[in-house]
């Protein structure tokens, strides 16, 4: 297939030019830092968010706990099977790097895709993905990752490596694979990590042990979990 339209004077090919063309003037520490930024920079901060939102995770409620857990292993998975799902897209869409097809870029990573296609973006799709999977878990940290990912997709533009329109399909494709799938995910997840958070052993990846002072006999003999939480005692009942 030969892909979108990558020649020609069309506002994708455009803003390529406008974008990488900063490049030209900028000094060469800042291109380094823009190629580190978006090949390790961008990619070690969401993970680091995505520690930090399980390390508050912890400490939530049981039901708040599981559900940001089971969260928070669905966003590397979705990611996963975002790049997956890129493969054969590639090779379908067949795109050509935009320094194939035009001249007088500033390619800041010469020995990048020499060979491979240009849509979309893994490393959007990936960034984007983990945001929005992190988003699901934590509203404020996944704006964050999102600010991110559209910083990454920035930068991909910038290094001469990827067409706008490259990004955005990025973005698109990992959005959707996280967003559309998640009810299937979170209703296979949460089960399993429920059964971790009751783990004597296991448990404290879910949930922190908690160290807050007995109830009165009164209070813990009339406490009832919170809706759609149900104690060990109840679910053997059951």
């Amino acid at each position: 297939m030969a892909g979108l339209t990558s020649s020609g004077p069309n506002v994708d090919v455009s803003l390529l030019y406008d974008v990488n063309g900063l490049a030209r003037h900028a000094p060469a520490g800042v291109d380094r830092a823009v190629g580190l930024v978006g090949a390790y920079g961008i990619p070690l901060a969401l993970l680091l968010l995505v520690l930090w939102c399980w390390h508050g995770a912890r400490r939530q409620d049981e039901c708040t706990a599981v559900e940001s857990f089971a969260a928070l292993v669905w966003a590397p998975l979705a990611a996963a099977l975002a790049l997956l799902v890129n493969v054969p897209l590639r090779a379908f869409v067949a795109r050509p790097r935009p320094f194939h097809e035009h001249g007088g870029l500033e390619v800041l990573e010469p020995d990048f895709g020499q060979r491979d296609f240009s849509f979309v973006s893994g490393h959007a799709t990936l960034a984007m993905a983990l945001g929005v999977g992190l988003f699901l878990a934590n509203r404020k940290l996944g704006l964050i990752g999102i600010g991110l990912a559209l910083v990454e997709g920035i930068c991909r533009v910038y290094l001469g490596v990827h067409y706008p329109t490259d990004v955005i399909g990025g973005f698109a494709l990992g959005t959707a694979v996280v967003l559309v799938l998640a009810p299937l995910a979170m209703a296979l997840l949460t089960p399993v990590v429920r059964a971790v958070a009751r783990s004597p052993r296991a448990g404290r990846l879910v949930r922190a042990k908690s160290r807050a002072l007995p109830l009165p006999v009164d209070l813990a003999q009339t406490q009832t979990p919170p809706p759609g939480c149900l104690t060990h005692e109840s679910d053997l009942a059951a």
